[in-house]
């Protein structure tokens, strides 16, 4: 049976930053993923370009049983650490809205230097390896695998969660947790498209591919003001895809339209200028034109004159658009969801080391664990964290 000081499960990016760690500490480590190549959600991200972190990182920028469990690692491994990293490697970036931190050329440029420091540290790497059981052994611990068994004295959990399963993802570290008795905080897909009934869809539908910049907000969690996306199943866009790991099902979600504006003022001074034109012409002038349709038919005005709509009922238009309440039932689920919500549950971990407290030498780190950030390089940056932390523990 192989030895190692140091057995990873999982490489992409949390698995990959422990190993480097580790192994510059001097232990022998390896590094064992299913798929045929590491970083794959790393790859893809970002469109292409990878959003490998974010200026504005905070705890309550992060969704958890316990936010405050996730910033023992964020303060130690910051992001500006990572950044200085990726200059070293001689890769070109870009601030872009909201503090994001993207790639100029290719999100390959980071699995290339993560693979290179991975090298240098004399990390063994197998990949297109199927993983089985892992169980106590002794002080130690072994890996079953498609190679065969392996021996460590320590083991780490990298394996992610289980959205994007054509990228291979699976509950596989879930289970790890479970055999060992650690306890887990119900899984659901975030940072998804949330879709509608049939009956909403006929007039949503027609919808597709119109996008405008709002405030988006669940029954609970801070509002977002990024771009909505109508879609054929219902909304998408980054709003939307930050306030879904905050919507429950049965829960409603409003959108303010035209965020910062007097909407009903706008309608009064357009009367006032062509009383002639109907509600949907002044409301195009606010949003685009076929989601202007849709809001003069909702509030009953399909082709009524501004003329013809005394001061109060504008009032009520404006307030509508403001809080256009919308009934969700669902969402795309793990096929297109970027993280996986819940996981193992941070109660039963040590926020410095990301070690299991009844386990000792078993550690979990990334998506696997309670912890999932905002859109935006939060979770990357939990990755680069988290098993920056259990690096320098093992």
């Amino acid at each position: 049976m192989e030895q190692y000081d140091v057995v990873i499960l999982g490489a992409g990016a949390a698995g990959m930053m422990a190993a480097i760690e580790a192994g510059r500490r001097g232990r022998r480590v390896l590094v064992i993923d299913h798929a045929k190549a590491v970083g794959e959600k790393i790859r893809i991200s970002g469109g292409g370009r990878c959003n490998f972190t974010n200026l504005e990182i905070g705890v309550e920028r992060f969704v958890s049983k316990n936010p405050r469990f996730a910033l023992s690692a964020l303060k130690r491994f910051t992001a500006q650490d990572f950044l200085a990293r990726v200059e070293a490697a001689g890769i070109a970036w870009a601030e872009r809205t909201l503090g994001q931190l993207f790639c100029e050329g290719s999100a390959k440029e980071i699995v290339a230097m993560l693979l290179a420091d991975m090298g240098r540290a004399r990390v063994a790497l197998w990949l297109g390896c199927s993983l089985g059981d892992v169980r106590r052994e002794g002080a130690g611990f072994v890996v079953e695998t498609e190679r065969g068994p392996v021996s460590a004295a320590r083991v780490i959990v990298a394996t992610g969660g289980k959205s994007i399963p054509k990228m291979g993802a699976t509950g596989y570290g879930y289970k790890v947790a479970e055999s060992f008795g650690l306890p887990l905080v119900e899984t659901r897909p975030a940072l998804v498209p949330l879709t509608f009934a049939a009956q909403e869809l006929v007039w949503m539908a027609p919808l597709a591919g119109v996008a405008l910049p709002v405030r988006a907000q669940a029954a609970q969690g801070p509002g977002f003001d990024e771009a909505v996306l109508f879609t054929h199943r219902g909304l998408s866009g980054p709003s939307v895809l930050q306030i879904s790991s905050y919507w429950r099902e049965g829960q409603g979600v409003k959108l303010a339209l035209c965020p910062g504006v007097d909407v009903a003022g706008a309608l009064r001074a357009a009367k006032q200028a062509n009383g002639r034109q109907v509600l949907r012409t002044a409301l195009a002038g606010l949003v685009p034109e076929r989601l202007a349709r849709v809001l003069a038919e909702q509030v009953g005005h399909p082709e009524t004159t501004l003329a013809t709509l005394p001061g109060a009922e504008l009032e009520r238009v404006g307030r509508h658009m403001q809080a256009w309440s919308l009934m969700p039932v669902g969402s795309e689920g793990y096929r297109t969801a970027e993280v996986t919500l819940g996981g193992v549950d941070t109660d039963a971990l040590d926020a410095r080391t990301m070690e299991a407290k009844a386990v000792p030498g078993l550690y979990f780190v990334g998506e696997v664990v309670d912890v999932t950030g905002w859109l935006g390089g939060y979770n990357f940056q939990w990755a680069w964290s988290s098993g920056w932390a259990a690096g320098q523990a093992v």
